[in-house]
């Protein structure tokens, strides 16, 4: 799989000639390492590639390597967030990818000591094995977090099936896309909703297609632990 500079020259190269191909500037996407299954080490490496946006889903995972990585990072969770577990992180992160109840809403304002960039879980497959808010419930959804002063909703996130039909998946972004930009065009205070948070390591050049701003790559970033190399 190579070293972790030639995984990312590779992730660039296709970044920037996706981009090419659809109109898009290189600076609207933001990689979001996904260093969820590697070392502090391997997860330092990343950023010393100036790779600064890093992806953890479970608290310890995230506090542990911020004993370590105490500057230069800019932190995204990414994983679902239960609510007892949200003071452990809140304070800790610079957005949260993973709202998608109102109960975890209330938590945050009730424990964060600033706004919070968060996007909203949507699940637009419908698969009971993905957590999310369901787009029929979005409109209503929003509207409740507007009396909520301390979570401010950059935009939406979801995850495409675990398929090999690209058009499924091409689906779900662009629906995820379309809900974004109803969103956005009401111009609300709390909700600007700019952003779309889609696509991993095997689908990432379809959601950048499609509008994604935020990837999440994970293995074809960062590698695999067992591999040894960096």
């Amino acid at each position: 799989m190579g070293n972790l500079q030639q995984r990312i020259q590779k992730i660039e190269q296709d970044i920037q000639a996706t981009c090419d191909r659809v109109g898009r500037n290189r600076s609207e996407i933001t990689v979001v390492a996904v260093t969820k299954e590697v070392s502090t080490a391997r997860t330092s490496a990343v950023l010393e590639e100036n790779i600064r946006h890093l992806g953890e889903n479970r608290p310890e995972g995230l506090l542990g390597k911020q004993e370590t990585i105490q500057s230069g990072a800019i932190w995204h969770f990414i994983g679902n967030v239960q609510s007892r577990k949200v003071k452990e992180i809140i304070n800790r992160i610079d957005y949260l990818h993973s709202v998608d109840r109102m109960s975890l809403v209330k938590e945050i304002h009730k424990r964060s000591n600033q706004v919070v960039d968060c996007f909203i879980q949507v699940n637009v497959s419908g698969e009971s094995s993905k957590s999310g808010v369901t787009p029929a419930e979005l409109d209503s959804f929003i509207e409740d977090v507007a009396a909520y002063d301390k979570i401010r909703i950059i935009g939406l996130m979801t995850m495409a099936p675990f398929t090999k039909d690209m058009d499924e998946i091409r689906s779900v972004f662009r629906s995820l896309r379309e809900l974004r930009d109803g969103i956005s065009a009401k111009k609300l205070p709390h909700a600007p909703c700019t952003q779309l948070s889609m696509g991993m390591s095997n689908d990432f050049i379809i959601a950048i297609e499609e509008g994604a701003t935020h990837v999440r790559i994970g293995t074809a970033l960062v590698g695999a632990e067992s591999e040894g190399d960096v």
